[in-house]
């Protein structure tokens, strides 16, 4: 049998999906459409050459780590787009469940019907992401300045040390 290639539409299904860890949405992400996007993640994610695939993206992206999942949620809260919390406030009623369980409501925080049927919707304070994102990346440049200075005094590395 003759080896499978990965299409151009299936790479970018899998490498979503490395990101985002959600299948619905990595489909998406790669132009399928909303009434196949689940159907053909699950089946992309049932073919060896795609987990394959799939591992090497991880491996390279080095999401493995809690904090790099951490990291890309809060980059989807941060920068994330807001269309479908939108399309639920104006048209909340005139959704079928199906279309509800379509829609990407990660950076929603609350949902509530007011007494008068209306639907309002909290999102999650952008700023308050961005704030934390720039507080990892701080952080990790103080980390790499202190390992650079304990680096000059000892001529070791810190990292190496840390491992022995």
């Amino acid at each position: 049998m003759a080896k499978r290639t990965i299409r151009p539409q299936e790479r970018c299904f899998c490498i979503w999906y490395a990101m985002l860890c959600n299948v619905q949405e990595a489909a998406l992400h790669a132009g399928y459409s909303k009434e196949e996007a689940l159907e053909r993640g699950v089946l992309l994610l049932q073919r060896d050459d795609c987990r394959a695939f799939i591992h090497s993206v991880l491996e390279t992206l080095s999401l493995r780590s809690s904090a790099a999942q951490v990291m890309a949620g809060l980059e989807r809260l941060a920068f994330g787009a807001c269309n479908d919390a939108a399309r639920l406030v104006f048209a909340a009623d005139n959704l079928s469940p199906e279309e509800l369980a379509k829609l990407d409501l990660f950076g929603v925080s609350e949902i509530k019907r007011d007494k008068n049927g209306g639907v309002e919707v909290k999102l999650c304070d952008r700023q308050k992401a961005m704030e934390q994102i720039l507080s990892y990346f701080n952080h990790t440049e103080s980390q790499s300045q202190a390992d650079a200075l304990l680096n000059a005094l000892t001529g070791v590395n810190a990292h190496a040390a840390e491992s022995v």
